[in-house]
């Protein structure tokens, strides 16, 4: 990658000033470069797309905006796929002046309804038939609302005079892009955190907040225009919207976007990317998948492949300064040859970095990854912090921790082991809630992250748990649900897991089963798989305990399950039990299981 390490195509904070003002500037170095890939539908093929392209288009979408009166410091939302449209529209936007609200596709109507009111959306970008028909009926709340533009024309009328295709609604010419000139301190989006308890908070992101942040990062992890993004995280998580949107943009690197999450493992081999981020659950079900190959397979095939995790994991640690030279390291070539490479051949087979972010990666898959020459950099942080506060460097990654404070960024632990943040990246503050704001950002500018953690000797960050999110049993005993969970749903049996026990006096767990897994468990208990009953009754409760234990014996003695609850029915954000980015409601899991919950309490 000869062109990783040269500084001089990066485009910097200050020659950008605003988010358009980096676009703009990207479009005058390299206008006739790729920019980004997306699949064609009609053609059944990848298309290219290069900066000065997108810069037409940016202009087309601005008249049209013009024209129906938008004003600088309005909001505007989006609820798309990543594509190249969300870019255009965002950029559109910004370049008027205009805040993005970026909302979830996959989200209940009136989630979106609260969150287009509540920023006072003037105006609304969608999918197609899908999103309408989600949000026709909240449609007549939406009193502000003055266009909702659909990418895709929908089968029959929308019967809303508001409701416009973009092929309609779009000029055949937009003249020269706009870029209004205002200071990096004006606030840029608005970002709503799917809270697991509560209504949305909505985040309130400047220019300046994100360009810092993306600088900084791509100084950690140095990139180029030869380097391709993979982009399948919604780009309305901010974890996306900075790496994989912002930084490519400040790098000149090119971005694909993914067709779906089922077509990744297809795209990945037609694409080859570079570089990938992701969430944890990526990493977690790609692993499963081998996994269940491995378990089929032949003892020794998963001898070899442990081996070669084994191996190369050493390996890594001693390319890192950690650990000693091994003589089994004679044995990589035939490793890499037999196991590693047909591995990462899967995902494309020319990945430099994974990044993963947004939640706790398990240790024991990062370990397998690393092993086979794919390194992964954890990193952290939250949306109120643009997101990033730490990452893993290449040359000093320690995955079981999410590294270092990233250039200008300060990181300490206050009270109770409190992850404290300041630096330029943290928000302006909550949407019209002062008294949130006043909750996470002291007078001194420390916002509290809610995180515990430790700061290890080289100054990497190690995240403990949540400082509200501890089981506190009857007997005094304090226990961490989001490690347990996380130690149980190792276990391919389980595909859900919520741990319960705050002021009783034994934890119990409900969980959602994995229907293939628990058919083949209940078979050969000689139990029917298929039938509710069984799975309701104390044989099943038995094996399902048996198999919490033997994940759990890590932990203290006290912090033992007793009863379970299971389903086969997910928990999803269309049944109200998940939030948009997947967190777990516990709340309405509790609500819904209230007479599981009273039974394993022993109140009939």
């Amino acid at each position: 990658m000869s062109k990783n390490n040269d500084v001089s195509h990066v485009v910097k904070h200050a020659e950008a000033r605003t988010l358009d003002g980096l676009f703009r500037e990207r479009v005058k170095r390299t206008p006739d470069i790729v920019a980004y890939k997306a699949y064609n539908e009609a053609h059944a093929n990848w298309r290219d797309y290069s900066w000065a392209q997108i810069d037409r288009q940016i202009a087309r979408w601005q008249a049209a905006l013009e024209k129906d009166g938008v004003k600088p410091g309005e909001r505007v939302a989006v609820m798309l796929r990543n594509s190249p449209e969300w870019v255009i529209y965002d950029q559109a936007a910004l370049g008027l002046g205009l805040v993005t609200v970026p909302l979830y596709t996959q989200d209940r109507a009136d989630n979106v309804a609260y969150i287009i009111n509540d920023a006072d959306c003037r105006v609304l970008l969608i999918e197609g038939d899908e999103h309408w028909q989600l949000l026709r009926e909240v449609m007549p709340g939406l009193k502000n609302l003055i266009r909702v533009l659909t990418v895709q024309r929908l089968g029959a009328p929308a019967n809303d005079p508001r409701v416009q295709c973009i092929d309609d609604w779009l000029p055949a010419e937009g003249g020269a892009t706009r870029h209004l000139d205002r200071p990096g301190s004006t606030l840029a989006t608005i970002v709503y955190t799917s809270g697991t308890t509560g209504r949305p908070k909505g985040v309130m992101l400047s220019h300046d907040n994100i360009l810092s942040n993306t600088e900084s990062a791509l100084s950690v992890l140095a990139t180029g225009h030869d380097d391709i993004f993979m982009s399948f995280l919604p780009l309305s998580h901010t974890f996306e919207r900075t790496c994989g949107y912002y930084l490519t943009i400040m790098a000149g690197s090119v971005t694909a976007y993914a067709r779906s999450i089922p077509q990744l493992a297809e795209d990945l081999q037609s694409i080859r990317p570079t570089m990938l981020i992701s969430v944890p659950r990526i990493y977690e079900r790609i692993w499963g998948a081998i996994r269940a190959k491995l378990d089929e397979g032949p003892p020794l095939r998963k001898k070899l492949f442990l081996l070669a995790a084994d191996v190369g994991f050493a390996r890594f640690e001693h390319a890192q300064g950690r650990g000693p030279w091994r003589p089994s390291f004679l044995l990589w070539p035939l490793l890499n040859k037999l196991v590693a490479s047909k591995v990462l051949a899967r995902l494309g087979g020319r990945l430099r970095y994974a990044l993963s972010g947004g939640a706790a990666l398990p240790p024991d898959i990062s370990r397998i990854f690393i092993g086979l020459g794919l390194p992964i950099l954890q990193g952290y942080g939250l949306t109120e912090t643009s997101p990033i506060a730490t990452a893993n460097c290449p040359s000093n990654n320690i995955p079981s921790s999410v590294g270092q404070p990233i250039p200008g960024v300060e990181v300490k632990i206050g009270e109770r082991g409190a992850v404290m943040i300041k630096g330029p990246n943290v928000m302006m503050g909550y949407w019209n809630n002062e008294e949130a704001t006043r909750g996470m950002i002291q007078s001194d500018g420390w916002l509290n992250s809610g995180d515990t953690g430790r700061i290890g000797d080289q100054g990497h960050l190690f995240i403990t748990g949540r400082l509200k999110e501890i089981i506190v049993l009857s007997n005094g005993e304090k226990v961490p649900p989001n490690d347990m969970e996380a130690a149980i749903a190792r276990d391919p049996l389980f595909d859900q897991v919520m741990l319960l026990g705050e002021a009783k006096p034994y934890l119990t767990v409900m969980a959602v089963l994995n229907r293939d897994h628990w058919q083949k468990l209940a078979t050969e208990a000689g139990l029917d798989g298929g039938n509710e009953e069984v799975l309701r009754g104390q044989a099943a409760e038995q094996l399902v305990l048996q198999r919490v234990s033997a994940q759990i014996t890590g932990f203290p003695g006290y912090a033992q399950v007793r009863r379970a609850s299971v389903t086969l029915e997910p928990w999803t954000i269309e049944n109200g039990l998940l939030t948009p980015t997947m967190k777990l409601k516990r709340a309405k899991v509790m609500e819904k299981f209230n007479a599981e919950i009273d039974r394993m309490y022993g109140k009939q």
